[in-house]
Parts: C-alpha cells; sequence; structure tokens
C-alpha cells in the first residue's frame, strides 16, 4: 500500500461513515441524528469533516433535507460495502468465541455438490466438527471467477473453460450421460456419441454452464445445433422435463443414480472423450491457504482420482 493510500485510510473515520449513510438513507440531517442518538450539529460536523477530508462536497444541503453529490453517490456505495464488510468480519470473528475455531468459503458447481460433497464434507465435519464451511453453489466459470477475486477460499467444478493464474489439485471425476424418457427412440442404444441426439429435442442447464458449453461446441463442430426447448437451473428439474417428454438431456451419471424415482428414464453412456470429465479444487495459492481450509484440502485430496 502506498503511503497516501496510507494516510487516506488514517483519516477516514468509521463512525462518520456510519452517520453519512444513515443522512441518506433517511434524507435528513435531523433524522439520522435522532435514528442515531446523537446530536445533529455533531451529525453536521462530522460530515463538514468528511467533506473536508475527501476535498469535495457530498451533500446538497436544502431546507427540505439533503440530496446527494456526484460523489455523494460514489461514497455511499463504498461505505455501504465497507460497513457491510466490517458486519460480515465481527459475525465471523464471533463464532470463534462461541467454539467455532476454523472457518472455510466453498464455492462449488452443481455436478460436484449432487455427487460427491455431501458425504465428503460430512465425514469431514465429523472429523473437524470445531471448523464451519460455507458452501455456495455456481457455475463452473463463476467458481473460478469467485475465487480469483477472494470471495472464496476454495473452488470446486470442472476447469475444461480455463483458470488464468490459479492453482488446481485433482478431486474427483465423473461421467456424462444421456438421458432419455423410457421407451425413447433411443432407448434401446448401450451407448452413442453425443451427434447422434442431435435430431431430437433437449433439455439443457444454463446457457453458461460446462455442461452446456461442451455440448454446444461438439455440435458446432459435427455442423449441428441443439433444439433446445428448454434451460433449466437444476438436475432434477431436468428429469423433470425429459420425464414429461420435452426432450433428451445429458447430466452426470451419478447425478442421475442418485435421484431415484424422478420419472421414468433411461440413461445412455456417451462415447465422446469430453464425457468424461476432472474435477478439481481450485485456490490462488493452496499453500498460503488459512490451516483450517488445507485441513479441507486434504481431506478432498484424499478422494483425489475416484470414480463414480
Amino acid at each position: 500500500m502506498k503511503s497516501s493510500e496510507r494516510n487516506f485510510a488514517r483519516r477516514m473515520d468509521l463512525t462518520s461513515l456510519q452517520l453519512f449513510v444513515a443522512v441518506c438513507e433517511l434524507g435528513s440531517i435531523g433524522k439520522a441524528a435522532e435514528r442515531e442518538f446523537i446530536a445533529a450539529s455533531a451529525v453536521s460536523k462530522r460530515l463538514s469533516d468528511l467533506e473536508a477530508t475527501l476535498d469535495t462536497p457530498l451533500l446538497y444541503r436544502h431546507t427540505r433535507g439533503v440530496d446527494l453529490t456526484p460523489a455523494g453517490e460514489s461514497l455511499l456505495h463504498h461505505a455501504r460495502s465497507v460497513l457491510f464488510s466490517l458486519e460480515k468480519m465481527q459475525g465471523e470473528l464471533s463464532e470463534y468465541s462461541a467454539g467455532v475455531r476454523g472457518h472455510v468459503r466453498v464455492h462449488a458447481s452443481i455436478s460436484a455438490i449432487v455427487q460427491f460433497l455431501p458425504e465428503d464434507l460430512g465425514e469431514f465435519i465429523r472429523e473437524h466438527a470445531e471448523v464451519k464451511i460455507d458452501l455456495e453453489e455456481h457455475m463452473s466459470t463463476e467458481v473460478v471467477r469467485a475465487v480469483q477475486e477472494g470471495a472464496a477460499d476454495l473452488g470446486i467444478c470442472n476447469t475444461a473453460d480455463g483458470i488464468g493464474n490459479l492453482q488446481t489439485l485433482p478431486y474427483r471425476h465423473d461421467r456424462l450421460v444421456l438421458i432419455v424418457p423410457r421407451g425413447h427412440a433411443l432407448a434401446a442404444q448401450g451407448e452413442m456419441a453425443f451427434e447422434d441426439s442431435l435430431d431430437f429435442d433437449h433439455v439443457g442447464l444454463h446457457a453458461n454452464s460446462s455442461i452446456y458449453l461442451a455440448m454446444r461446441e461438439a455440435a458446432a463442430q459435427a455442423g449441428r445445433t441443439i433444439k433446445l426447448r428448454i434451460h433449466v437451473t437444476g438436475l432434477d428439474a431436468m428429469c423433470r422435463m425429459i420425464h414429461n417428454g420435452l426432450g433428451v438431456g445429458v447430466m452426470p451419471q451419478r447425478a442421475f443414480e442418485l435421484m431415484h424415482g424422478v420419472g421414468e428414464l433411461e440413461a445412455i453412456s456417451l462415447t465422446n472423450d469430453w464425457a468424461t470429465r476432472q474435477i478439481e479444487l481450485v485456490a490462488r495459492d493452496f499453500s498460503s491457504l488459512p490451516v483450517t481450509a488445507r485441513l479441507l484440502v486434504d481431506h478432498l485430496t484424499a478422494h483425489a482420482g475416484s470414480a463414480i
């Protein structure tokens, strides 16, 4: 951090930021003072000091209250972000006093969450009950972005679309299959190339999902397009749509096997190379992860190479 940046951070006052946000939300210095149990003159003084620190006016003051200047609009956005981060920090740190001695933020793809993580994370928590894991489901591209931006300590996803300068470790591999209704024209096929399904309507996952992107690329290489009937956001919804005749679809084999009773369906093996996928752990730097995150990585990599 540059010297000028350090000096700026030291001059900023969190109480003044809180009062500034309150004034913006209520549109009045008097109302903000009443809500925050502080004299209106003290609020006004803090706002003036804040404007002096930033060397720019933040508010238009008038008899009806206040309005934001363009600089004030910008500060409001950043002030809310700073205060939210502080609240989140307080919440996380308070858990340590309650006995939680570790906190790992994990973003993972739907394929990883449905197929492998319930058992693997459940086993980890039973061994490390003091560790809290925050798990969020996202598309693979979003998982990678979250790790790059520091929103997640650890990502778990298919990385075929690239990882930039991130590090990866092998976790699991899965196999994609074509799901069709029982009695469908393709149901008798023991295995097939994905391209042979393109004469039929498809039910696809989100347009930016790694599975749909692989399907679209395979169709393009064959000089074909996918007859997409509908996009869905979940594998159970895909199964229900296929069961009700809206098309065929591609999903991981283990995920299909775990969803017992979701329609009368058949799974057909796909012979395409891209149908066998590697699910990996992603981090900015595994060696610099907090101790609890490294414990989780060690636990998950113990399953490296395991198949469906």
